[in-house]
């Protein structure tokens, strides 16, 4: 596969699809590449059913849902979406940039946006359930009517698990909170309204085995102390955190702070005709929210609009005098 493009964006998230609609809106032609088969980034893999209070407008919105009406407003454009690929390399060819991907395809583009959040993510294992993924374990719920009257283990001290504990509160016959130490690193009012709901939270204490044949049935805990606690579930959600890195992305030339790219005021990085938006851009002051990547792929837009027709405006006016 060869394609051209004015532009590629890589990463599908919720800064991608909305750079893809601006994008859109300054007549540019657009391709988005993401690694994983369905748009809307970590959102769609690690969050979906979790509702989001922090994008503007929306008292909360569901995560599949932000995602849908993204997809929506992008897709008035038709951008070319390349997905369950991964963008390998990149390179200047005859003036323009060249981005090879992991099947062998080709995308020729006048710029590159890069939206590609926290890059590459693996969860942490929970050390107990070695053998038990998708047999009564998970790490995320994309659906959480699956769990509908089971009893629910949530392994974690995080936001993630805090969030997945109230979520499934409703539905689940019985949700547990287990967590290897005394204190969170939640939000504390989401740790209130989980107390507050009831939710039984076991502290200083570790998962010692799953068991149940051929599906899990319980889970036993050692609780500081030296006891043990045997506790009757169906489904375990180890949300332990995860792992991330830009994988090819480190490679290709760019200035980076950690697992971030450097970026100046128009969103620009070190290498000519690249840029970067949302998680994944990092410059002094920078606040990480989802808001925050939508403003940033506007800014981004903007520049790379006029860096491949120098005769174009920087502010196109605003959408609602389109006609």
């Amino acid at each position: 596969m060869e394609l051209e493009v004015d532009l590629l964006i890589v990463g599908a998230g919720p800064t991608g699809l909305f750079a893809a609609y601006y994008a859109g809106f300054r007549d540019l032609s657009v391709a988005l590449v993401d690694a994983l088969p369905e748009a809307g980034g970590q959102i769609t893999a690690m969050y979906p059913e979790k509702m989001i209070f922090d994008v503007a407008g929306f008292p909360a919105v569901r995560g599949r849902e932000l995602v849908s009406a993204l997809v929506q407003q992008a897709d008035q454009w038709k951008p070319t979406y390349l997905l369950g690929r991964q963008a390998r390399t990149l390179s200047d060819v005859d003036g323009r940039l060249e981005v090879g991907l992991a099947d062998g395809g080709v995308v020729r583009a006048g710029a590159v946006l890069i939206t590609a959040g926290i890059g590459e993510f693996r969860p942490r294992p929970l050390p107990a359930g070695d053998g038990w993924l998708d047999r009564g374990m998970v790490h995320f719920v994309p659906k959480l009517n699956v769990h509908t009257g089971q009893d629910v283990v949530v392994v974690g001290g995080g936001d993630s698990a805090f969030d997945w504990a109230l979520a499934l509160h409703p539905i689940a016959a019985s949700v547990t909170l287990v967590h290897r130490r005394s204190t969170f690193r939640a939000h504390p009012p989401t740790v209130r309204q989980v107390r507050e709901l009831g939710v039984e939270i076991i502290t200083d204490a570790e998962v010692l085995e799953l068991r149940g044949d051929p599906d899990l049935a319980e889970v036993e805990l050692g609780v500081k102390g030296g006891d043990r606690k045997v506790l009757p579930a169906q489904a375990v959600v180890a949300a332990l955190g995860f792992t991330a890195d830009l994988g090819p992305i480190e490679s290709w030339g760019l200035e980076l702070d950690h697992r971030a790219v450097l970026v100046d005021t128009t969103m620009r990085t070190a290498r000519d005709r690249v840029y970067a938006a949302g998680d994944v851009a990092q410059y002094p002051g920078k606040v990480k929210l989802i808001a925050t990547g939508f403003g940033e792929a506007a800014t981004a837009v903007n520049n790379i609009a006029v860096l491949l027709n120098p005769e174009a405006h920087l502010f196109p006016g605003h959408s609602s005098n389109a006609s």
